[in-house]
């Protein structure tokens, strides 16, 4: 019996050294693809360490752009309140003008309108007559007579307004 005894345990070493043998090499190839995966694992690491640099890259452009952007929106709106306020005092000005001149027109409507008679007809100038005409002897004359031409010039444009006027 001890025969058997020796050898029914030689088998069951030789079946669990079987048994350990199977496990061994089902471990080593489970470790050979650890190994696979984390050479992967390491790949898709470095992979995503470039991305986040570039993403980190880009947000600083983007917040570059921002704050360019948003410099350049401030000067704009300060431009803009800059002509809004122009534009209100242009504006309350023009108001002011068009309240004067109602005053005036209301103040013209208030003024009874004279007849004023049809202006004469003007005789038809007389043809001078170059060797008719007396010399003057003195500078005076002549500046007399500039004199009287302008006043007369003047009376007849004053005539016009107030005749505009009236109209």
């Amino acid at each position: 019996m001890s025969l058997f005894v020796t050898l029914a345990a030689d088998i069951l070493v030789a079946v669990l050294l079987a048994a350990t043998i199977v496990t061994c090499l089902r471990l080593s190839r489970r470790i050979s693809q650890l190994k696979g995966d984390e050479a992967a694992l390491r790949q898709t690491i470095g992979d995503l360490m470039v991305a986040t640099g570039t993403a980190e890259r880009a947000i600083a452009g983007l917040r570059s752009a921002i704050d360019d952007g948003d410099r350049t929106l401030t000067t704009r709106i300060e431009a803009a309140t800059a002509r809004s306020a122009e534009l209100a005092a242009q504006v309350e000005a023009g108001e002011t003008v068009v309240m004067r001149i109602g005053a005036i027109v209301a103040q013209m409507r208030a003024v009874p309108v004279r007849a004023e008679p049809p202006p004469a007809p003007r005789p038809a100038p007389e043809p001078e007559i170059p060797a008719a005409r007396p010399e003057s002897t003195s500078p005076n004359g002549e500046r007399l007579g500039a004199a009287a031409a302008a006043a007369l010039a003047m009376s007849e444009r004053a005539l016009a307004r107030v005749r505009a006027r009236a109209a």
